[in-house]
């Protein structure tokens, strides 16, 4: 082993063992030292612009030139990245890196009229994004709900504006590429009169008489008399030729139109999705580490918000545990689960089953009581009739829900996999709800597809009954809209809004009984894009569904808003 050299305090600038001041210091400092040492070859992995180990800041200008060298040196035998982020330095590190790199392209591109422009167009480009972003409406208040309720009672708001814009640009679309045309090339001719050389084709669904307020209220629910003759339904625009070119052209730019930016919304956000559903990576550290909101405000949604990541690192505590013990079932116990979950997918197929077969039943039934004299003659059966098939999709979409809740439980799956079973279910029975109106209503229109039948055999489809299909299904998913907005405003005055005042004015058992509901974010979506699904499906047939819609959501988004002490949303 080398000998070490003997202490000599001389060489250090002290007296007597004892250190000098620093004033009285001759050697080499402290900082000079360190710098010879190994370990600051750690300094090409901690970036330009950090102080060497060892030294402290502004000790000396020496320190300083030894810093601003190994740094220099530093980033010199480093390869030149693509871009500050990615390099492995802290924050202060890659700023100065950022701003040598700008003052290395400013001083080449001096002079050049090319970056000037390029420079100009960047900065212009983000001070019209910037203004975009404060033109976006509910901005503040969006950012006010997220704080208060969290990210996801924002997401339900912010989802309802984007539907919000597309129900509003398919509206001046309409108006622009339909409406205008129609009044421009004349006034519209009134309904087609009887012609004695074709019994097809005579059309008059105006009320004749006195016709009492009564009468006029159930035709505005139920989009007959003096609407069923009005620019809302297919059947008032004439057949002229640029008309029909028209219509259709509208129809298709509309249909671009909502895919061009619900793609644009979801490719926006799909690296973020696709991280946030990669397990390995999210599973308990996004959790532990960035799952808290410090948008929130208020002591209740703070307790709220802790609660909600306790049950979600309780639901993945539970999973493992599932996990482990599918890991070790024997084979008699998978035989006896799987016979448990086809038993249970039988009967969720049959309760399907009948409530699809109800919706068919629904639909031939209120066209077969349409004509009955007692119908005819009493208004409330009549608009009962009417609205027969929507408050049939309505029950089943309001009553099937909770028993696919109950059933998934038993099924022995992991509660992720609860929540995949019960979101799909739900969206199928409100999707294929609609299909199966749909099909009912052609099935009506058609006879069956028997073009022999008596019904169909003068005109071609079932001209006694419907004598203006197009007009039929239009005021079919006109029905669907008005009853789902019907039922959301009853929902909420004459229930959550009760619910909250007792809560409110009753701290006792009966208050803590109707406390405060939570903000259910999967039904309230799935509502939004089952309402957003009716109008795609009827637009064409009623051209100014997407306003109805439009003032619908502007109902719903406000009554919300305005109520919002009515939930304990769960972020």
């Amino acid at each position: 082993m080398e000998e070490r050299p003997p202490w000599d305090p001389e060489a250090w600038g002290s007296v007597e063992g004892r250190p000098a001041p620093r004033a009285a210091r001759t050697g080499p400092s402290l900082s000079s030292v360190l710098n010879e040492l190994p370990s600051a070859a750690t300094l090409r992995y901690r970036g330009p612009g950090v102080l060497p180990w060892g030294s402290e800041e502004a000790e000396d200008e020496e320190a300083w030139r030894s810093m601003q060298t190994s740094a220099d040196a530093a980033l010199q035998e480093q390869p030149e990245p693509g871009a500050s982020r990615e390099l492995p330095w802290p924050m202060l590190a890659r700023r100065a890196h950022r701003q040598r790199l700008a003052r290395d392209r400013v001083a080449q591109g001096a002079g050049s009229t090319g970056a000037q422009w390029t420079r100009l167009i960047r900065r212009s480009k983000e001070k019209v994004r910037e203004g975009l972003r404060s033109l976006q409406p509910w901005a503040w208040t969006l950012k006010r709900i997220g704080g208060q309720f969290g990210a996801g009672t924002e997401s339900y708001f912010s989802l309802l504006r984007f539907l919000l814009l597309l129900n509003v640009l398919a509206s001046v679309l309409t108006a622009c590429m339909v409406l205008l045309p129609t009044w421009l090339e004349g006034t519209p001719p009134g309904p087609p009169a009887p012609n004695a050389s074709s019994p097809c084709g005579s059309y008059n669904p105006g009320s004749h008489g006195l016709v009492p307020f009564a009468t006029e209220l159930f035709n505005l629910l139920s989009g007959e008399g003096f609407l069923e003759w009005s620019p809302l339904f297919y059947g008032f625009y004439p057949p002229r030729p640029h008309l029909a070119i028209t219509y259709l052209c509208a129809a298709f730019a509309i249909g671009l139109l909502y895919l061009l930016l619900i793609l644009h919304r979801s490719v926006s956000g799909l690296k973020q999705t696709l991280l946030a559903e990669s397990e390995a990576l999210t599973r308990y550290s996004h959790r532990v580490f960035s799952a808290w909101d410090f948008g929130l405000s208020g002591e209740v949604h703070v307790r709220l918000r802790q609660r909600l990541i306790l049950y979600e690192l309780q639901v993945e505590l539970e999973e493992a545990r599932v996990r482990r013990r599918a890991a070790v079932r024997t084979l008699g116990q998978q035989a006896r689960l799987w016979s448990v979950r086809l038993l249970l997918n039988l009967v969720v197929l049959a309760l399907l089953g009948a409530a699809f077969y109800g919706i068919y039943w629904a639909t031939g039934a209120t066209v077969d009581l349409q004509d009955k004299p007692l119908i005819q003659r009493t208004p409330v059966l009549k608009l009962v009739v009417d609205y027969l098939p929507s408050i049939f999709i309505s029950v089943v979409n309001f009553v099937l829900p909770p028993v696919f809740k109950l059933i998934a439980p038993l099924e022995g799956y992991t509660r992720s996999r609860q929540i995949v079973f019960i979101l799909l279910r739900t969206v199928s029975l409100r999707l294929v709800s609609l299909l199966v109106l749909l099909f009912s209503l052609w099935n009506e229109i058609t006879c069956g597809g028997d073009a022999e039948d008596e019904r169909c055999k003068t005109c071609g489809y079932n001209y006694k009954e419907l004598p203006c299909w197009e007009t039929r299904m239009g005021q079919e998913m006109y029905k669907l809209l008005l009853f789902d907005l019907l039922t959301g405003l009853a929902v909420i005055l004459l229930y959550q809004f009760p619910r909250k005042l007792l809560c409110g004015l009753c701290p006792g058992a009966l208050g803590r009984f109707a406390r405060t509901q939570e903000f259910q974010v999967p039904d309230e979506v799935l509502g939004l894009i089952y309402a957003q699904t009716v109008v795609w499906v009827g637009s064409f047939f009623c051209p100014l569904l997407p306003l109805l819609n439009t003032v619908k959501f502007l109902l719903l988004f406000y009554l919300k808003k305005h109520l919002d002490g009515v939930y304990r949303g769960p972020g």
